[in-house]
């Protein structure tokens, strides 16, 4: 057994060196020749720890996306598939695989439309041809979902295994196939249906597009799935599943057969309890939500089922001054005779269920206030409070244009 570690790692040692050349311009041919005389058998996780290796000694990870469609085309050359467990269809892994299907069936058509459309004369009428191509790349942009679900939460539970690498390269690639994707897609919304315009569109805009989409299939379907496969247990894996309808769905709809483990709740780690708060979507000590919600820029009050203020929160820049006399007090009792009856009306129809939100927004003091009431419902319907969001939003009504660099 620890022949075979060593000889692993002996592996990944020699790997990394010749991807280290990669990087420092060696030529490509020859670092070719050395990936044939390292290995005959180099498996994904290989791969995965190679870049791992990198990015732990100071690589960094701009580099290696920059260059790992590169590492993929040379490394699939000696790359062997890793043995893979049976999985029931609906699966997560059998659901990505079936996207991967999708997206290919698309590219395929967008190719050959691409094709028709090169075989046109210049200024040729190219109507028809066009709309399949729109339509291509407007199914394309369900990307997303995929990648999506991959980045929160496959990413998420291979990091519990400090496997880092793919949520540092892969994601970074998916943005530059998004980026690619939205680039397509403006691009052939805009062009006219002549066959000149759209044969540069395709050239220039949709080749890249989808020759970046088809290098994370394969990344995907030869190295992040099989690897995801040999580390995850059942119980992640149910947990993925669990949580995957919240991103969506690519193209095409899981199947049904696949069922998560009866113990599945076995894998939510432990965490301490003495002074924490558990919530279904993780865990908070009071001090820290406490700190959290006063450092929100807004000012938060809830009254319970029984019209009765249970909390606020106490910000730096309070708008309306709250005390702690307040707590337990009837919220009418803390309005003015004139608007209890609009207070009695909000409360009213929060609680049977006619309403669920109500604002206002007024000048005051030289700021612009936007007051939000919002109905608390259980997970089974049933009315429990309502919590009120007050807020000078002056600042924002002044933005425009945007930001996308850093700026303090």
């Amino acid at each position: 057994m620890s022949e075979l570690i060593d000889n692993r790692a002996q592996r990944i040692t020699k790997l990394k060196g010749v991807i280290q050349q990669l990087h420092e311009g060696e030529a490509t041919d020859s670092v070719r020749k050395q990936l044939r005389q390292i290995v005959e058998t180099t498996d994904a996780s290989e791969i995965m720890a190679m870049e791992q290796e990198l990015i732990s000694g100071g690589m960094p990870v701009e580099e290696i996306r920059s260059m790992c469609d590169l590492h993929s085309q040379l490394t699939r050359e000696v790359l062997v598939q890793l043995p893979v467990k049976p999985i029931a269809p609906g699966h997560p892994v059998d659901t990505f695989r079936r996207e991967n299907t999708a997206i290919r069936e698309v590219i395929e058509r967008l190719r050959s439309t691409m094709a028709e459309i090169a075989g046109l004369e210049g200024p040729a009428d190219c109507s028809a041809q066009l709309t399949k191509v729109r339509q291509g790349s407007n199914e394309l942009m369900d990307i997303d979902k995929h990648y999506q679900r991959k980045e929160h939460a496959l990413f998420s539970m291979l990091e519990k295994h400090g496997i880092t690498g793919p949520s540092q390269v892969m994601w970074a690639k998916d943005d530059e196939a998004r980026g690619l994707l939205k680039e397509f897609n403006q691009a052939i919304r805009q062009c006219p249906p002549v066959a000149s315009e759209c044969r540069n569109v395709g050239d220039e805009v949709a080749i890249p597009a989808l020759v970046a989409v088809e290098e994370m299939i394969f990344k995907e379907e030869n190295i992040l799935l099989p690897m995801s496969q040999q580390t995850l247990t059942e119980n992640e894996w149910a947990e993925i599943w669990a949580v995957s309808p919240k991103y969506g769905w690519c193209l095409v709809e899981p199947a049904q057969e696949y069922r998560p483990p009866q113990n599945a709740a076995a894998a939510t780690p432990a965490v301490p309890t003495d002074g924490t708060i558990m919530m279904p979507s993780g865990h908070v000590t009071v001090e820290q939500l406490t700190s959290v919600l006063s450092t929100l820029p807004l000012d938060l009050t809830f009254v319970d089922a029984d019209d009765r203020v249970a909390f606020f929160s106490e910000g730096p820049d309070r708008i309306f001054a709250r005390s702690k006399a307040i707590i337990g007090r009837k919220v009418q009792h803390c309005h003015p005779p004139s608007s209890v009856g609009v207070v009695d009306r909000i409360l009213d129809d929060f609680r049977n269920g006619r309403q669920s939100v109500a604002e206002f927004w007024i000048e005051f003091h030289g700021k612009f206030v936007h007051i939000r009431y919002f109905a608390v419902r259980d997970g089974e319907g049933k009315y429990v409070g309502t919590v009120e969001l007050t807020q000078d939003i002056a600042p924002l009504r002044r933005l425009e244009g945007e930001r996308r660099l850093l700026e303090y």
